[in-house]
């Protein structure tokens, strides 16, 4: 195996998983190693109650997540989600759908053909997606999660062209499913940003990719039931120290999937996201008492996460977040 090994690393990728489990050097641009991301937070009401727990708890969000797409949401709920996370300097990436699991086709719904559920099946689904993140963009969100290489590919190069807004980020899914240095770094060079690797990869695995990628690693620290149900809260001090510039994503096990999420589930959109802004302040807790020189990015400004008309700043979060969809619904009739 030395010559595979030998022709691994003179192409810049690791020979082997390191058993030292190295510090990373790398950072955010701002220096820190960790950043924190609640996912699933499906729509304005969602987000609202997330950001709002979180300043409760001291939390620092620095970006959220949803699963449903930009297509399922109205353009009120888009310029809402896009006006919500610039007031509180939150990054919202919204998924790029729609893909093969949602369409027509089989294949995707048969056993043992799980990964073929987030690929754009055909090219009539490949201008669907790019055109999703055309809208998405179009309403001021500046993230988008993508599941696809070839969506990644095509977007990046619009992205270049001007097609798409020069400072759009792609989020890969962890539904892209790599999971090894070589395969995440062509993502990178196919144009993402940050990569969320599969749930379960050991810490000598992270090292490895760390060593071959220099783009964040977002990982799931805690895993819905559907990607692993993993709890690995212990874990995230050396998690941050190997991996860094990482995203902390706490996800949550033991909760039901509401992809594709809407109206009729916001009350289980919002207590599942409030729950894992708990789950974040536990890891948080964790990482400070194994890591205290752990270095995270700034504290998010405290206040309302929905911008809300003069005189309405007791409005519950909820409520708030209605009324702001509803004011950016208006300035689009």
């Amino acid at each position: 195996m030395q010559q595979t090994r030998d022709f691994l690393r003179s192409i810049g990728l690791p020979g082997a998983d390191p058993s030292d489990l190295p510090s990373s050097g790398k950072r955010f641009p701002d220096g820190a190693q960790y950043r924190v991301e609640i996912p699933s937070v499906e729509g304005p009401e969602a987000m609202a109650a997330v950001l709002a727990e979180a300043d409760r708890r001291g939390v620092a969000v620095h970006r959220v997540s949803q699963g449903s797409g930009g297509l399922l949401l109205t353009a009120g709920e888009l310029a809402a989600m896009a006006a919500s996370g610039a007031a509180a300097g939150v990054e919202v990436s919204l998924f790029a759908r729609p893909l093969a699991g949602w369409g027509t086709g089989a294949a995707a719904l048969a056993p043992g053909s799980a990964g073929l559920a987030a690929q754009a099946r055909g090219t009539e689904q490949l201008v669907h997606v790019l055109e999703d993140i055309r809208r998405t963009s179009e309403a001021g969100i500046r993230s988008v999660l993508v599941t696809d290489i070839g969506v990644l590919s095509v977007a990046s190069r619009m992205r270049t062209a001007g097609a798409l807004p020069p400072d759009l980020s792609f989020k890969v899914s962890v539904q892209m499913g790599g999971a090894n240095p070589a395969s995440i770094r062509l993502a990178e060079q196919f144009g993402a940003d940050t990569y969320n690797v599969p749930t379960d990869l050991s810490l000598a695995q992270l090292a490895a990719v760390r060593a071959a990628v220099d783009i964040p690693i977002d990982l799931y620290v805690e895993a819905p039931d559907d990607l692993g149900g993993f709890v690995r809260h212990f874990e995230i001090a050396e998690i941050v120290r190997v991996a860094a510039p990482v995203y902390l994503k706490f996800g949550l096990r033991n909760a039901p999937n509401i992809y594709p999420s809407g109206t009729h589930l916001t009350a289980t959109a919002v207590a599942l996201g409030l729950e894992r802004v708990r789950r974040a302040e536990i890891g948080l807790e964790l990482l400070r008492r194994y890591y205290p020189d752990a270095v995270g990015s700034g504290q998010r400004p405290a206040g309302l996460a929905v911008p809300v008309p003069p005189g309405d700043a007791a409005v519950p979060p909820v409520a708030a977040a209605a009324a702001a969809t509803a004011a950016a619904e208006g300035s689009l009739s």
